[in-house]
């Protein structure tokens, strides 16, 4: 459902740029770096998917390049989950928080790029979440490198989803043969019409245990 200046989406309230929250954090941050300054409907795909395929309860969550922070404020919500939002331009924070005070979540945020990160720094997660995060194709190694790196400090799941770019393809193609590794396309029904690519990486998992094949 939407209203004037909120949209109403599997169980949050997204302030539209109308909105006058948003309307101010965006005279008080006007120079949003990384295209973080807006919601980006892969988000959509990533919460149709998590429905459908849910974390554990209490599960600690990352989301990269969380924007506004949908993914993570869903998790919270939806599964009572421990989440950090991870950015690397920090003007994008402000909107995560206002939206996570709308929706009735704490969301700790950090900022850091995703070649600053360390499996060191992701061992203690239970899940990593992103969407659109891979939306250039110099991006590609770098979050092929990130995934590795969680993969190395044993990250149980991690799922990122995507409007189909091909620097996304090339990313997910990289995983695709891997056992417990879903890559495949994902359509969110009315009244959303989102169309988009998922890639879930079960650590703990075989082919086939999050499809049901």
């Amino acid at each position: 459902m939407t209203t004037n200046h909120i949209i109403d989406a599997f169980g949050l309230q997204i302030l539209k740029p109308s909105h006058p929250h948003i309307r101010r954090l965006k005279r008080q941050y006007p120079n949003a770096e990384l295209h973080g300054n807006k919601f980006w409907k892969a988000t959509y795909v990533l919460l149709d998917y998590l429905l459908e395929y849910p974390l554990q309860p209490g599960s600690r969550v990352l989301e990269l390049g969380c924007g506004w922070g949908l993914g993570g404020i869903f998790c919270a919500r939806e599964f009572d989950a421990e989440v950090i939002g991870l950015d690397a331009d920090e003007s994008v924070l402000p909107f995560l928080e206002c939206h996570a005070e709308h929706n009735g979540v704490d969301i700790d945020t950090i900022q850091m790029r995703f070649e600053d990160i360390e499996a060191a720094d992701l061992q203690q997660f239970d899940a990593i979440i992103g969407a659109d995060i891979c939306f250039w194709d110099q991006l590609t190694p770098v979050v092929s490198e990130l995934l590795q790196k969680a993969q190395a400090a044993q990250v149980p799941r991690i799922v990122l989803t995507d409007p189909g770019r091909p620097s996304f393809r090339a990313l997910a193609e990289q995983f695709a043969d891997q056992p417990g590794c879903v890559y495949s396309d994902w359509a969110v029904p009315e009244p959303y019409n989102v169309w988009g690519l998922v890639l879930d990486l079960a650590a703990a998992g075989e082919p086939g245990d999050l499809t049901g094949e």
